[in-house]
């Protein structure tokens, strides 16, 4: 897709987080803390994942990718978040459209590889005997390239539905990266297109994230009724956290879905703190927490230092 800019606007200003000098310093220090935090630990885990095979399972498979699409997604926007804090925050139009196109990819890619991981924990508790078969390398594959297209395929349709519009003299983004909605208040053209793809696409968002909280919800019913306590306490090990990461990443859609129309943009960007900085997080947290990544931690701690 080219990007081609029918308006006068060659470059935005972002505004950020706020625009209170004494806060600066402070933000600059606390977002650098969680992004070196994010990468170190995605990275770690990344790696960890790809050298024990003891780990090579459908769980940290997708695991794996989720660390991946998290590492990425911080790269998308956290860098010139944390230069915008020090320096000019100039984007010029390219870039801004392609900071544009890889949050909306990422961003819809991991709802999407939540929901796969809370389908993989459903189908151990509740389908053992057809673990195998369900939850095939094949099917694991074929289930994570959908998500990548579903990820590609919204943002495709933010991306071309906001090359159509023009701005011409507004070129101040109230915002701290470039978003669907900051974008949209730019615009000096019809967005009745726009407004239908982002009603779409957070529809979807929203739809996924309840079939999570359903899914969730068979898994704590099923898990309930274990009649034994170390195996009730092995299963919440096993897939708790994931049950907790998507319950939290669906309120997140929902927090989006209302802030979106018509709240102040300062309350929007306080929401999008947590589903753009906080969320990368969890896959690190979560894991070490697990028995089986506190194992291969131990074992490839001792190839590499003994």
């Amino acid at each position: 897709m080219a990007l081609r800019n029918s308006s006068s606007v060659t470059e935005f200003t972002l505004v950020g987080l706020s625009e209170q000098l004494e806060l600066q310093l402070p933000l600059f220090l606390l977002f650098l803390g969680i992004y070196v935090f994010t990468m170190v630990g995605n990275l770690a885990l990344i790696t960890l994942i790809g050298l024990n095979t003891s780990l090579h399972t459908p769980m940290y498979f997708f695991l794996f990718n989720l660390s991946f699409i998290d590492l990425c997604f911080s790269c998308v926007f956290t860098p010139k978040m944390l230069n915008d804090f020090v320096s000019e925050n100039i984007i010029s139009y390219v870039r801004c459209m392609t900071q544009l196109f890889f949050f909306c990819f990422f961003v819809n890619s991991e709802c999407c590889v939540l929901v796969l991981m809370a389908y993989d924990c459903y189908v151990a508790i509740c389908n053992p005997l057809l673990y195998t078969v369900t939850m095939s390398p094949h099917v694991c594959s074929l289930m994570m390239f959908g998500s990548y297209v579903i990820g590609f395929s919204g943002a495709m349709a933010h991306t071309g539905s906001i090359l159509r519009l023009t701005f011409h003299d507004s070129n101040v983004i109230d915002y701290y990266l470039c978003e669907v909605l900051p974008l949209l208040q730019l615009s000096c053209t019809s967005i009745h297109i726009n407004e239908l793809v982002v009603f779409i696409d957070v529809g979807v968002v929203i739809t996924i994230s309840l079939i999570s909280i359903f899914i969730s919800a068979l898994i704590l019913s099923s898990i309930l009724r274990i009649p034994s306590t170390e195996g009730r306490s092995k299963a919440f090990s096993t897939c708790g956290s994931h049950v907790a990461v998507t319950l939290f990443f669906g309120s997140g859609a929902f927090t989006y879905l209302k802030t979106s129309f018509p709240r102040s943009m300062d309350q929007s960007k306080l929401a999008s703190v947590f589903y753009t900085n906080v969320v990368p997080m969890p896959p690190l947290i979560y894991s070490l927490r697990n028995k089986d990544v506190k194992v291969a931690l131990r074992k490839t701690l001792k190839r590499v230092f003994f």
